[in-house]
């Protein structure tokens, strides 16, 4: 088991490392038949691992590091089930990009599988010195695929922007290494981070809550993913599924015990998680373009994952992220395929999309609906035993998730009804040749591997005990919720409110042009829509802002550099030039002739004698 393990954080890390360093600028199917045999053979050897578990000793893979430190890798439950899905993900995305002629290089291939080796890393890492430095590859990595495309300018400041963001809340990471190691965590071992001194055990949940808050893009960090949609839609697919977002919530699942004891920081984290929850899904239901309002949908859904995790409801949460992961994976490759025809993003262009290309308008819709949490598609199972595990008396966050998965379906609704749209206007269905091409057939492979899993896993999940059932009850009444919220969007969306007063009429249709709801009337679609535009200003002011500080503390360096570390260096080196001298003129005379010895000595006798006449005579007088 522990060879089969070190081959499965090798294989997709040294086959990307090849085609990175030996066929960078390569093309053609050699570079993506390579590609899918490295992420193939992982996702064997991830389901050989999985298999193992509970039936035989726990895979662990232990290299020595500093005595009981050491990099540690093993595969338990969690973990199990996270390799099976990113490496079955990470081969779905490489045969989706497969179907684009820019992306088959061995640039874009190998880094998506360096990319995929450090995830798998990262779910499998049992201490936190194997912890960081897949961490660290992932963000570089992710960076480097976000800004695959040169030519567009808007790109580099976009992964920029990413990098800065998560890299600063990375150093959260570090902080919580070093207080364990002074807390005496043993092997400093993510399962032991309650078992060190209690008096440290504050700073190690502020390290490890600010690093997962800030890689899940959660609040106020969640504006760099917005950037992140002008990568290639295959990096979306990948970063917003099984990986990137993911890997926040995989952090905070495994410090769950840690979090419990301190208290403060369960707390903390089900806030932010159930805040993010809302006010992303309501910045999700305003969006226009497709790739924004799943970018949006992904932080809601990883803010209900972050709220399981600070309410304790584990498996649940962990569900939740295996369900959405094969979801957003197929939403994603599927709003990808129809930019690679239609060449658009923009929900009202798409129009009629589904209609023209249904190979992708299907599983599309699937995905929608399973996203909306309509029953008994996967999210819908998961998402309820995350709010089941809510505590009773805490009935503000209850309202929270309960909103929170309405607006999901309000967000889904919305983006089903424009594909599925009938198209009237002829400019855009005599567009150029956007009704004559097709949709690559690797994409469409791709989407119809995901369908099923995107409908199933949650109740697959539920049926095998993996995650706990909800009460018939809270199955109801979520079901309910959807229901409604889903149908009333469809509706309002196909048949616009009349209103009779012009000013009120005006009003209605900025809320259902802009807002795109109509659920909450004309009278407050208006304030509604300014919450959202407020919320997504400060959102995108402090993700701003955050990259400038950082920005910053090259420069204070240099200053501190130039006008400290350089005249301190100098008078060092002043000083060391001088004993030097010293050093040189006390050698002089050692010759190695005696009469020059019996010279030096005479002459130091005599002063001598003579310092001592001087002294004498200074006493007598």
């Amino acid at each position: 088991m522990t060879l089969l393990l070190a081959l499965l954080l090798a294989v997709p890390v040294l086959a990307g490392l090849v085609l990175l360093t030996a066929f960078p600028r390569a093309t053609g199917a050699p570079i993506v038949a390579a590609g899918l045999v490295a992420a193939v053979v992982s996702a064997v050897l991830a389901v050989e691992l999985a298999t193992a578990v509970g039936t035989r000793a726990t895979p662990m893979l232990v290299v020595p590091l500093l005595g009981p430190v050491t990099f540690t890798y093993a595969v338990d439950g969690l973990a199990a089930v996270l390799v099976v899905t990113v490496t079955v993900i990470g081969a779905l995305v490489l045969l989706a990009a497969a179907g684009e002629q820019r992306l088959r290089r061995g640039r874009f291939v190998g880094m998506v599988l360096v990319f995929l080796g450090a995830m798998l890393a990262t779910v499998t890492a049992a201490t936190l010195p194997a912890l960081l430095a897949p961490w660290e590859v992932m963000g570089a990595a992710s960076w480097a695929l976000i800004a695959f495309d040169r030519r567009d300018p808007a790109v580099g400041p976009a992964a920029g922007r990413a990098f800065l963001t998560t890299r600063t809340t990375d150093l959260g990471l570090y902080v919580a290494t070093g207080a364990a190691l002074a807390a005496g965590v043993p092997g400093l071992g993510l399962a032991f981070l309650t078992a060190g001194d209690p008096a440290w055990q504050g700073l190690i949940a502020a390290g490890i809550v600010l690093a997962a808050l800030g890689k899940s893009a959660q609040l106020p960090f969640s504006a760099w993913l917005s950037g992140a949609m002008l990568g290639p839609s295959p990096v979306s697919a990948l970063l917003h599924s099984a990986t990137m977002v993911a890997a926040g919530a995989v952090l905070l699942l495994r410090a769950g015990p840690l979090l419990a004891a301190t208290g403060w920081a369960a707390t903390l984290v089900a806030w932010v998680g159930a805040l993010t929850a809302v006010v992303l899904g309501l910045i999700g239901a305003c969006q226009r373009d497709l790739k924004q309002l799943l970018a949006a949908s992904t932080c809601a859904q990883v803010g209900l994952m972050v709220l399981g995790a600070g309410v304790g409801a584990l498996s649940g949460a962990a569900g939740l992220l295996v369900a959405h992961a094969a979801v957003k994976a197929l939403l994603f490759l599927a709003a990808g395929g129809w930019l690679a025809v239609l060449r658009t993003r923009a929900l009202p262009a798409l129009r009629g999309a589904a209609r023209r290309h249904p190979a992708v308008g299907i599983p599309f819709t699937v995905g929608a609906v399973a996203l909306a949490g309509v029953p008994p598609l996967s999210l819908w199972w998961t998402k309820d035993a995350v709010l089941v595990g809510i505590p009773l008396g805490d009935g503000l966050l209850t309202v929270a998730g309960l909103l929170a998965t309405a607006l999901s379906a309000v967000g889904a609704t919305r983006a089903a009804w424009f594909v599925w749209r009938p198209v009237r206007s002829p400019s855009i269905r005599r567009g150029p040749d956007r009704a004559r091409r097709r949709v690559p057939l690797a994409i469409t492979l791709a989407l119809a591997a995901l369908t099923v899993p995107a409908a199933a896993l949650g109740g697959i999940a539920v049926a095998v005990g993996l995650v706990p059932r909800a009460d018939a009850g809270e199955l109801v009444t979520t079901g309910v919720v959807v229901v409604f919220a889903a149908a009333a969007t469809w509706a309002l969306h196909s048949r616009p409110l009349q209103v009779r007063s012009p000013v009120w009429g005006r009003a209605a249709g900025v809320a259902r042009r802009w807002l795109g709801l109509g659920l909450l009337g004309p009278a407050v679609g208006k304030p509604v829509t300014a919450l959202a535009r407020l919320t997504e200003r400060a959102d995108a002011t402090l993700g701003q802002a955050l990259p400038r500080a950082v920005a910053a503390v090259p420069a204070l360096a240099r200053g501190v550099e130039r006008r400290g570390e350089q005249p301190l260096a100098a008078a060092v080196g002043a000083l060391a030039a001088g004993v030097r001298r010293l050093g040189d003129l006390a050698r002089r005379p050692q010759t190695g002739q005696q009469h020059q010895y019996y010279a030096q000595g005479v002459i130091a006798i005599g002063t001598l004698g003579a310092l001592a006449a001087v002294v004498v005579w200074a006493g007598v007088r």
